[in-house]
């Protein structure tokens, strides 16, 4: 990452690239326990959080981010009630699971407050369901809570993780896997961002073949744009406990009684539509 006059600029060097924001100024920075956060305004993007050097989100694009980590899982549950969040702490996902009036209960388990805190007051419009009666904010390692958690005792597992280093890089290996297979229903279903189809296929294939390896029945990978992650093009892989992932309940989503600027019943099939340089490189995993 660098800021070089009035611009923020994210390298990915496995990709060849950078991405670059204009800048009206820099809002906050601090160094947590966990990570470093920066704020800034951006002239065409509004506000943009940053994660040691690494783009977050921004006001202009999370709804696309968000909407597909959310709802495309929730529909293929046939009854999602029990619902839990691991990172996340911008509060978008929440906010997106929370729209689903069946969902009954939906923890989230941020390893970093301050994050959310930030979120609060950077990105208000993210965290205004924080007070739902149905919502719980726990700020702990998700992998020791899920490692606790009584069998059986969820429906949905979202993994809305950094990328699989510093403090998230124990969400991506098999026995974290394992315990959330555990502590899934029959049917249940778990899903994380899986990173750039493009740039990112060594991380992708082996979280499916760890997901494989702990015991999930199916596996299917989403993939939507995300105009300010490395590549432009991002992806979340569901992995089901039992039985094959078959479709989704169309129905409800066309009637979902919520509005939403990305996700559609089309979008959903369309996600689901892997490109066959993608399905070759998936192949077997």
């Amino acid at each position: 990452m660098t800021l070089d006059g009035q611009w923020f600029t994210e390298r990915c060097k496995e990709g060849g690239s950078a991405f670059s924001l204009k800048v009206r100024a820099k809002l906050h920075e601090e160094q947590t326990p966990y990570q470093r956060i920066e704020i800034y305004d951006t002239e065409a993007f509004g506000h943009l959080m940053v994660i040691d050097g690494f783009v977050m989100l921004t006001a202009r694009d999370n709804f696309v981010y968000h909407e597909m980590m959310a709802h495309p899982v929730l529909y293929t549950h046939e009854a999602p009630r029990r619902v839990l969040v691991i990172g996340g702490g911008d509060c978008g996902t929440l906010r997106e699971v929370l729209r689903h009036p069946e969902v009954e209960r939906v923890v989230q388990v941020e390893i970093d407050e301050r994050v959310t805190r930030l979120a609060e007051r950077y990105f208000p419009e993210l965290t205004e369901a924080n007070g739902d009666p149905r919502a719980e904010l726990v700020f702990a390692d998700g992998i020791r809570w899920v490692a606790e958690a009584p069998e059986a005792s969820l429906d949905v597992i979202i993994v809305d993780s950094t990328d699989p280093i510093g403090p998230a890089e124990g969400l991506f290996n098999e026995p974290f896997y394992r315990d959330c297979l555990r502590v899934l229903g029959e049917g249940g279903l778990l899903v994380q961002q899986s990173e750039s189809p493009l740039y990112h296929q060594r991380i992708l294939t082996a979280m499916r073949r760890a997901m494989r390896a702990a015991g999930f029945a199916d596996l299917a990978t989403l993939h939507f744009p995300q105009p300010t992650y490395p590549s432009g093009w991002w992806s979340a892989t569901m992995a089901r406990k039992g039985r094959p992932i078959d479709g989704f309940r169309e129905a409800d989503a066309a009637a979902r009684p919520f509005p939403t600027r990305y996700y559609t019943p089309g979008t959903h099939r369309g996600a689901l539509a892997l490109p066959p340089f993608l399905a070759a490189a998936l192949e077997g995993t």
